[in-house]
């Protein structure tokens, strides 16, 4: 992987940058739609291209259960596996540490106001559930939400499935904490973060002695954590920053405010190596990527522009359209008159409306085509400004 810095904003932090890998460029800033099953939900690879998306974000721990990684690399890797030669990149497994873990215990996400499947709505905190998870100093054991299986995800194992996946740009293993965890669970996750990363690296550069987890040609992305501790941010943004990573995750627990999250990107963007890229972990509102590239930020993923989508929701430059509300059912015009995307071009809110009030998957379908299209159409404004 080769990142080069284009140019610098002048009153602020942002840049434009390429991040170059066999697969070919993302220029940067960039948005990284999730395809988390190795597809988008209800799109092509074609579909993909035509909405300009350079290169996508697929899931270590999914693939690894369904179908598996060893099959995966016997199609040849997932390039091969989905027809995407553009370049890919995999998560550890560690956000499922989270996800299937605190988040279903704590009934929050990265950020304590939004909830995993609730977009913006705010709740009060709910009583805790059973999770499917168990963190030790060795890694995190797995109860499947597929068949009840258990399964051992260590950094080693993380870095074996990602080199058998075949990804262009990789994450470190980690934990990503609860905005509900206090300091003292943070810490000891942080330090056991740091631990794993070192361990990963170790892995990572295997070569001749293992072949199963040599990652050669794969670029290996640290992830800082620490939650919205300035003093644990600080010193995790140190410790992996003096690593030898080829670029660096923003990840964990960002708070229980978006202004709480700015904060944890000042107190960590400024810390990590200038020359390498880094990339905030599933984050995708238009005001947040906004705020994270003024402070330095120059890749993102986040589910939440195809999530909504299936949900009705339709973007907008400062709202968004419930598209399954019957107010839409007679307006003739586009979701979006300043959008050139497919579905902008050709069908009306009155028809896309329709297609949700029956349940037709050619709702979802063009929906999300409309907010990948928004997404891209955004980060190009944004690089245009810098």
């Amino acid at each position: 992987m080769l990142f080069r810095i284009l140019k610098k904003a002048k009153n602020s932090r942002a840049r434009l940058g390429i991040i170059k890998t066999k697969n070919g460029v993302i220029h940067t800033p960039a948005f990284v739609p999730v395809a988390t099953q190795a597809a988008v939900k209800g799109l092509t690879v074609e579909q993909l291209k035509e909405i300009g998306a350079e290169s996508v974000l697929c899931n270590t721990y999914h693939l690894y259960l369904r179908p598996g990684d060893k099959t995966v690399r016997k199609m040849g890797g997932l390039h091969q596996f989905m027809n995407w030669h553009k370049p890919i990149w995999t998560d550890s497994g560690g956000f499922q540490a989270f996800s299937l873990g605190a988040a279903i215990s704590h009934g929050v996400s990265k950020i304590a106001s939004i909830f995993p499947d609730e977009g913006e709505r705010e709740h009060a905190p709910q009583k805790p559930k059973e999770n499917f998870v168990k963190i030790t100093e060795e890694g995190v054991r797995f109860r499947s939400h597929l068949d009840g299986s258990f399964h051992l995800l260590t950094p080693e194992k993380s870095m074996e499935i990602q080199k058998n996946l075949g990804a262009d740009l990789i994450f470190a293993f980690d934990e990503c904490t609860s905005p509900l965890h206090d300091y003292a669970y943070t810490k000891k996750s942080m330090e056991r973060t740091h631990r794993w990363a070192v361990r990963c690296l170790a892995s990572a550069k295997l070569k001749s002695k293992n072949e199963k987890v040599k990652t050669d040609g794969q670029a290996l992305f640290g992830i800082v954590q620490g939650g919205a501790y300035k003093d644990l941010r600080v010193q995790s943004a140190k410790f992996i920053g003096s690593m030898d990573f080829d670029g660096f995750g923003i990840g964990g627990s960002l708070g229980k405010s978006k202004k709480d999250m700015y904060k944890v990107l000042d107190w960590t963007v400024p810390l990590l190596p200038e020359e390498k890229p880094k990339h905030l972990l599933g984050i995708g509102s238009a005001d947040d990527i906004w705020e994270a590239v003024k402070r330095g930020v120059d890749t993102f993923d986040c589910v939440a522009p195809t999530r909504i989508a299936r949900n009705g929701s339709a973007l907008l430059a400062k709202t968004a359209l419930n598209l399954k509300s019957g107010r839409y059912l007679r307006d003739k015009n586009p979701i979006d008159k300043k959008c050139g995307c497919y579905t902008c071009v050709n069908y009306t809110r009155a028809y896309v409306s329709h297609l949700f009030k029956a349940h037709e998957m050619l709702g979802p379908i063009l929906t999300t085509i409309h907010n990948l299209s928004f997404m891209e159409a955004l980060l190009r404004e944004i690089r245009n400004r810098i």
